[in-house]
């Protein structure tokens, strides 16, 4: 049966209504009441204000060619099912224009609380750092954090597929509102960074392959624990990239996520990406300890292990604990001696600042900033990170007095980013020169 102009005019009027809707759909820098130094980097709104608005025109111009379909001899000559299909696939791509807004509304319109505005702001500027690899060989994409009410921390990569389609201009990192602004927010933080680093970096990929080539000579359980490995990869390079930006202040941020119930950190689960909490642990603390050699590491792992005993497991479960302890030494040599493609044959130990992170050295900066504090202005936000986390392990630094100092810092970072240095340089974080 051929198009009514009844149906025609009733559903050109639907589709005017969805451009009236989309008209609403406003340029962020237009709606977003926030403090400057709360605003995301320059280069992120501009890439997601373009973004955003190259969907909405693109889909103006779809609307609007279909209203002239409706009007010209092929949109007359077609039934009044093919043309509530192609609206109702305009409908579809309109819900998809508006989820892709959402997502990243979601993660600006916090920069308009007080406080956390400011705050997200200085965690845009240390998760920038901790993207940083000397002589890099990829262009680092901008990264805007934001709160939310989840116990644990995401991040969607930059260059990843969105709703309805297209790629995600910046990387999106979400984290947990309980720990803002206090101890191990940085071990969350870097953590979300490394999956993006490792991305630009094909460490995933390259890792995984190595691994499979060594679980092949294994046997018995040992194959089993390789495969595990295996499996655990891509939260495990993110460990990796943390602790060498983090030292001690990586593990014991982690420890905090996932100090759980007894039943959740002995679950083993293969489909998970995750390493279940106490192997996950154990691995922390022997990157630790082959990276930033001390004591400290087997503190922290016995520690670790009087939380939760084996006693009571499973003989399955005891069988593959023992075999993944087996193969770790093995493991962690891997993973810090990789050489992928990316890095030109550099390994990986040789592009972290490991020599700057040694626990020696940070204490030698506690020290040094506690009698100057001016002198932390001028450091990177992660070594900043890496000595409050020590200080925090050797009992130097009470909870109180690292979260004024965190929330003092993330101020300064967000401000110098704003307004400049020449405005900062007079500034010295008041919780450190208390």
């Amino acid at each position: 049966m051929a198009l009514s102009p009844y149906v025609a005019e009733g559903l050109a009027l639907e589709a005017r209504a969805l451009l009236t809707r989309l008209a609403r759909v406003r340029p962020f820098a237009e709606i977003m009441p926030m403090v400057a130094a709360a605003g995301a980097a320059p280069e992120a709104v501009l890439a997601v204000e373009h973004y955003l608005i190259h969907g909405r025109r693109e889909l103006q111009a779809r609307v609007r060619g279909y209203i002239r379909w409706l009007q010209d001899t092929e949109g007359r000559g077609s039934t009044a099912a093919e043309a509530q299909r192609r609206f109702a696939f305009l409908k579809l791509r309109f819900d998809a224009v508006l989820a892709q807004f959402h997502i990243f509304s979601d993660a600006l319109t916090q920069r308009a609380e007080v406080d956390n505005g400011v705050w997200l702001a200085g965690l845009d500027v240390a998760a920038a750092d901790a993207l940083e690899l000397p002589g890099r060989s990829f262009a680092a994409p901008p990264v805007i954090t934001y709160l939310d009410r989840s116990h644990g921390a995401a991040i969607r990569r930059a260059r990843t597929r969105l709703p309805g389609g297209g790629t995600t201009p910046v990387a999106i990192l979400r984290l947990p509102r309980e720990r803002m602004v206090g101890s191990g927010i940085a071990s969350s933080l870097v953590h979300e960074v490394g999956h993006q680093g490792a991305a630009l970096l094909g460490l995933v990929e390259s890792l995984r392959l190595t691994l499979q080539a060594r679980g092949r000579w294994a046997r018995g359980e040992e194959r089993f624990a390789w495969r595990l490995w295996e499996r655990w990869i891509s939260e495990i390079v993110a460990d990796v990239w943390a602790v060498a930006k983090l030292g001690i202040a990586a593990t014991l941020g982690l420890i905090q996520v996932v100090s759980l119930p007894r039943a959740f950190v002995f679950r083993i689960q293969p489909d998970d990406p995750h390493p279940f909490p106490y192997a996950r642990v154990k691995l922390s603390t022997a990157l630790g300890n082959l990276l930033f050699p001390d004591p400290q590491w087997q503190l922290v792992e016995s520690l670790w292990e009087s939380f939760y005993p084996r006693t009571e497991l499973d003989r399955g479960r005891l069988r593959a604990i023992a075999a993944l302890e087996a193969t770790l030494p093995e493991l962690v040599r891997l993973l810090v001696h990789h050489r992928p493609q990316a890095l030109q044959g550099a390994a990986l130990h040789q592009v972290f600042p490991i020599a700057a992170r040694q626990p020696r050295r940070l204490r030698s900066l506690f020290a040094a900033w506690r009698r100057e504090p001016k002198h932390l202005r001028r450091a990177a936000p992660t070594l900043v990170f890496a000595v409050l986390g020590q200080a925090r392990q050797d009992r130097r630094l009470t909870p109180e007095r690292e979260s004024e100092m965190v929330a003092e810092l993330l101020r300064h970072w967000a401000l110098r980013r704003a307004l400049g240095d020449l405005h900062t340089a007079a500034q010295t974080p008041r919780a450190l020169a208390a």
